[in-house]
């Protein structure tokens, strides 16, 4: 399996999980949500938000693209942080935020 399919299934493993755990959400939130310039948009979105929304289309779109996918980065911290134990799918959501991450950071060293 090439980097691009690993990638593209690990999304869907995401979203598989948030929509075991009812995390999935049927309508966007409103359009103003998506205008922050915060990271994760962590003013107006809540952090399962962010990656229904915003992450997982836009890697998709760039998959689709055959764009090159972003280099050096890592989400997990941030959600490690703004998922308190006990949160709705918090540790699967985790473990594969940081299987993503670990791909993101081991193509660059």
């Amino acid at each position: 399996m090439n980097r691009a399919e690993a990638v593209r299934q690990q999304l869907l493993r995401i979203e598989t999980t948030l929509r075991h755990h009812q995390q999935w959400q049927g309508t966007p939130p409103d359009t103003a949500a998506f205008n922050s310039d915060q990271p994760f948009c962590l003013d107006t979105l809540a952090p399962y938000e962010w990656l229904q929304w915003i992450f997982i289309p836009r890697m998709n779109a760039l998959l689709d693209s055959n764009t090159p996918l972003p280099q050096a980065f890592a989400i997990a911290p941030y959600y490690e942080v703004a998922l308190h134990p006990g949160h709705p799918a918090r540790e699967e959501v985790l473990e594969l935020l940081q299987e993503m991450d670990v791909w993101f950071t081991e193509e660059n060293q």
